[in-house]
């Protein structure tokens, strides 16, 4: 199966493990998933650090994407076509552009979306497959 991780579990997987819910760890685990990270969230974490709303345990955003390879992650790049179709996602109460666009990737690319966000799942309706893990 293939997966994409948001931003968050990217991050926890990185500094916080314990924070990740065991049954996305028991994904990541897996070796016959592949588990996907969008270059949008290192263009987020890159934003978020240079406005000092991020900050990184002695790490520079520019080594994370060496960071996903060596955890197995492979880096889903935004595709032109990608890009041109934004406008086909429907506006929900949630409004944060990063993750609109990495649920838009998962909607495009079929891939299961990994995420705790509460917002996310007001996205299902629009063809978003996920692993919710909102409310434990």
């Amino acid at each position: 199966m293939k997966y994409l991780i948001d931003t968050h579990i990217f991050l926890w997987s990185l500094f916080s493990p314990k924070k990740i819910p065991k049954p996305t760890v028991q994904i990541i685990k897996k070796s016959e998933n592949e588990i996907f990270v969008s270059c949008i969230t290192f263009w987020e974490i890159s934003i978020k650090y240079s406005l000092n709303k991020l900050e990184l345990e002695a790490v520079l955003p520019d080594e994370l994407p060496n960071f996903a390879k060596r955890m197995n992650f492979e880096i889903l790049n935004l595709t032109a076509e990608d890009a041109a179709s934004f406008y086909r996602l429907p506006r929900t109460s949630h409004k944060d552009p990063f993750d609109r666009m990495i649920i838009w990737q998962a909607i495009r690319e079929k891939m299961i979306l990994l995420s705790k966000d509460s917002k996310i799942p007001a996205y299902q309706k629009f063809g978003l497959n996920l692993l919710d893990h909102s409310n434990p």
